[in-house]
C-alpha cells in the first residue's frame, strides 16, 4: 500500500461495513484507487446472521463482511485495517490521520463509519445484545415469531414497537420501565392487540442455559420471555467528523445531513450507511454506499475531465 501523499488515492473510504464496502467495490470497478480503513468493530458483530438481504439471508455478518473484503481485493481496492481519528483538507487534496500516527491521502472521502449504540442500563442486556436482546423488527421479528416477547419501554415510541412485535408473536409484554404511563389511547390498542402491560422496573434479566427466561423487576417479580426488544441511543459523536466540521462537540451530536446521493455540506466528502439514517437495514446501508459511490466517480470523472482539457490547452500545438 502507497502511502505517499503526492500519489493520493481516488478515494479513501472511512468504515469497512455494508455501506463502505460497496461503496468501495463499486468504485474499484469503476476503475477507481480505492482504499477502505476499519477499525475491526462491525455494529451486528453481535448478530448470530444477517436477515432482509436478498439472496444472504441467515448469513453470518462477519462472512459477509468478509466475502465484501475480497470482492474489493479481486477489482484491486485496498483494505486496511486501522482507525481514523482525524482528516483534514478540502475536495481533491484531502489527508486523513490514523490513531497509529500515518497519515493517507485521497482526493475524495467517503465517511461510512456508522454509529455506537448506548443500551439501557439494566444488568444482562449488552452481554445478550444482538441474541435474545434485539431492537429490530424486520430484522428479527421471523426468528422470534410465536415466542414470548418482551419490549423494555425507554421512550413513548415503545407503544407502537410492542404493536409492530404483536405482527410476529401473540405473545407480547411491555415492560413500563422508565416510560410516562401510557395514554389512554396507547392502552386501548394494545388492549385491543392483546399486548400486556407491566408496571414497574426491569432490575436484570433471568439467564437459563445460555437462553433468556424472563426479566425481574423491582419488586422482586419474574415475568418469563424468550427475548428483550430494547431502543438503544445511537451514538454519533465522531472526533474525525468534528475535524472536517461536520459536527460539533459533545454527546448530542445525531446522524449526518446529506443530499439525495450521500453529498455532506463539505465539497469532496460523502456520507453512507448508518451515519446517515440510523436505522437503516444491511442492505439499505449497502445500497446507499453503491449511490454514494456512483456520484463520487461521476465527481472524478468531471475533475479528470477539467484537468485533461486544462492539459491539452497548455500543450504545444502539433503540426
Amino acid at each position: 500500500m502507497s502511502e505517499n501523499e503526492h500519489h493520493p488515492y481516488d478515494v479513501i473510504v472511512i468504515g469497512g461495513g455494508a455501506a463502505g464496502l460497496s461503496a468501495a467495490v463499486t468504485l474499484a470497478a469503476a476503475r477507481r484507487s480505492v482504499l477502505v480503513v476499519d477499525a475491526g468493530s462491525p455494529r451486528n458483530a453481535a448478530a448470530s446472521a444477517v436477515h432482509g438481504f436478498l439472496s444472504r439471508e441467515g448469513a453470518s455478518p462477519l462472512e459477509l463482511l468478509a466475502a465484501g473484503r475480497e470482492e474489493l481485493r479481486d477489482r484491486g481496492g485496498e483494505f486496511l485495517e486501522g482507525t481514523a481519528v482525524a482528516a483534514s483538507g478540502n475536495s481533491g487534496e484531502f489527508t486523513v490521520h490514523l490513531q497509529d500516527g500515518r497519515a493517507l491521502a485521497s482526493r475524495k472521502l467517503l465517511i461510512a463509519s456508522g454509529f455506537g449504540d448506548e443500551l439501557p442500563d439494566v444488568p444482562g442486556v449488552r452481554e445478550r445484545w444482538g441474541r435474545d436482546v434485539v431492537h429490530c423488527p424486520y430484522c428479527h421479528g421471523w426468528e422470534l415469531r410465536d415466542r414470548a416477547v418482551g419490549v423494555l419501554a425507554t421512550q413513548p415510541a415503545a407503544v407502537q414497537e410492542a404493536l409492530l412485535f404483536r405482527q410476529w408473536s401473540q405473545n407480547v409484554t411491555l415492560f413500563q420501565h422508565t416510560m410516562p404511563e401510557p395514554s389512554t389511547l396507547e392502552r386501548e390498542q394494545l388492549a385491543a392487540r392483546a399486548i400486556k402491560i407491566v408496571p414497574g422496573g426491569v432490575t436484570a434479566l433471568r439467564i437459563m442455559e445460555d437462553a433468556l427466561t424472563g426479566v425481574t423487576l423491582d419488586s422482586g417479580r419474574v415475568v418469563a420471555c424468550e427475548a428483550l426488544v430494547v431502543s438503544p441511543k445511537p451514538v454519533t459523536g465522531s472526533p474525525l467528523l468534528q475535524s472536517l466540521g461536520l459536527q460539533g462537540g459533545g454527546p448530542g451530536n445525531q446522524c449526518l445531513k446529506t443530499d439525495e446521493s450521500g453529498g455532506t455540506a463539505v465539497a469532496g466528502v460523502w456520507a453512507a450507511g448508518n451515519v446517515t439514517d440510523p436505522e437503516a437495514q444491511v442492505i439499505t446501508a449497502a445500497a446507499s454506499g453503491v449511490k454514494a459511490a456512483s456520484a463520487i466517480n461521476a465527481d472524478l470523472v468531471t475533475d479528470d475531465t477539467r484537468l485533461a482539457v486544462m492539459a491539452l490547452k497548455g500543450a504545444p500545438l502539433s503540426h
